[in-house]
């Protein structure tokens, strides 16, 4: 009875991580601004991927306590806990500490650059951001391609 399970139960197994790989990308935007949430938000839904969005760091760190992105996307500036605090609290969560982050700011010097890079941020985007840079930057530090649901 066992060996006729085992077949379908690995089958089941086969198409639950290959629905994992086909799923969209999730992407976790944290902005205090709600017009860059939702202009963002707009901009990565155009482009197949999921959103989530976080007001501040304090939600971000909550909400991450729940669901897992696959990226982040930082401001530094922000009430309650600025983004360099919430990419430390990330870099030393053990599950969390792999998770790529990209910084946007409008704090384009060097001083903040550099603070961002030795916490470990992967990426540094100025405000206004380049759509189609912002774009390529999640698909190459993420791996994967996003999904087009207008094919």
């Amino acid at each position: 009875m066992l060996t006729q399970l085992t077949p379908r139960l690995l089958k089941q197994s086969a198409t639950a991580a290959e629905i994992e790989a086909d799923r969209p990308t999730l992407v976790m935007v944290v902005d205090d601004s709600v017009t860059v949430r939702k202009v963002t938000s707009r901009l990565l839904e155009r482009n197949g991927m999921n959103v989530l969005t976080a007001k501040d760091g304090v939600d971000a760190i909550s909400q991450l306590q729940e669901r897992k992105p696959d990226i982040m996307l930082l401001d530094i500036e922000m009430p309650r806990m600025d983004g360099f605090e919430v990419a430390t609290l990330v870099r030393h969560d053990e599950g969390l500490k792999d998770l790529p982050i990209i910084m946007i700011t409008s704090r384009t010097g060097e001083k903040h650059r550099e603070r961002a890079m030795n916490i470990g941020v992967n990426e540094y985007l100025g405000k206004p951001y380049q759509e189609s840079l912002l774009l390529e930057t999640i698909q190459q530090l993420v791996g994967r391609h996003p999904v087009n649901r207008n094919e």
